[in-house]
């Protein structure tokens, strides 16, 4: 997205490649080191899952100490290249927005800050950090002329983001609440958190479809504008399964203690399924990227 956003013409082949690589590669090198952070620190909450028996077993054959010298490296490794990279677009941005994105990356579960305990400021520091401050660090990759509708595309990144991961948090919410764990699903409960992705699902899939329209009208590409209706079919989708979590939350909420562990699992079963939704929504957003893309380049 950001690269959709961010690149125009005239950018030729060799450093447009150039360019993608290296701004691609920080960016998924600090994905992993956020989610090693997180397998790290959640390490004792993961125990006790018996759908994680697996991620622990790794854990455990691999070595705590052995993630930890590769967290390092990793580390080492991605400022060299973000510094240098730096140095050779002339962007001092791209350092500062990739420390306070890693920053927030791992102290989102390690102690003692573990943001992800922390009620709303968790959502805030997911959606800076899984949606905001990537596009932006691809987007400054190729220029620093930010215009409303961008502002509007992100503004919808943002909330499609929080809205499809809503259901992980729902996954974790029996145990996140046993230990302790004040996600914004466990402050909300499980009903109202479930109304909210429905609601920044729909709010998110507007804004990206209005920005892209309006991108394509005032370009003058206007028959673009037939790929943007494929936004609702996932989105609809998702937001189905959405209503059965609800549907299954409510009923949760209400029912006595012997018909709840029965409902529980029910709802655990069905948030899992929840990657195929978030890949789902993300692709559709991907390929409506690439539609931009390709407006700018090809007609």
């Amino acid at each position: 997205m950001g690269l959709a956003w961010g690149a125009s013409p005239p950018l030729g082949l060799i450093d447009g490649l150039v360019l993608i690589v290296l701004s691609f590669s920080i960016i998924n090198l600090s994905s992993a080191i956020g989610a090693q952070a997180n397998t790290l620190s959640d390490y004792e909450l993961d125990l006790k899952d018996e759908r994680k028996k697996e991620l622990v077993k790794a854990l455990d054959s691999f070595g705590h100490r052995n993630v930890k010298i590769v967290l390092i490296i990793e580390f080492c490794l991605a400022l060299v290249l973000v510094s240098i990279f730096m140095v050779i677009q002339q962007k001092l941005i791209l350092l500062p927005l990739w420390i306070v994105g890693i920053f927030l990356g791992i102290v989102y579960s390690a102690p003692p800050l573990r943001l992800k305990s922390r009620s709303w400021v968790a959502p805030v520091s997911l959606i800076l950090v899984l949606a905001i401050f990537p596009v932006l660090f691809a987007f400054y990759t190729f220029t620093f002329e930010i215009n409303s509708f961008f502002l509007i595309s992100l503004g919808g990144l943002a909330l499609t983001i929080y809205g499809v991961i809503i259901p992980t948090e729902i996954r974790d919410y029996f145990g996140d609440k046993a230990m302790n764990i004040i996600t914004m699903t466990v402050r909300l409960g499980l009903s109202r958190a479930t109304s909210l992705g429905i609601i920044l699902l729909s709010a998110g899939a507007a804004l990206t479809g209005t920005a892209l329209f309006l991108e394509w009208l005032f370009s003058e590409q206007l028959w673009f504008v037939i790929f943007i209706p494929v936004i609702i079919i996932p989105v609809v989708f998702v937001q189905s399964k959405f209503r059965k979590l609800y549907s299954l939350s409510k009923e949760y909420e209400t029912s006595k203690d012997q018909n709840r562990s029965n409902l529980e699992e029910k709802i655990v079963n069905l948030s899992s399924d929840n990657p195929r939704w978030i890949m789902l929504v993300t692709q559709t957003y991907t390929i409506l990227s690439i539609m931009l893309l390709v407006s700018k380049f090809i007609f």
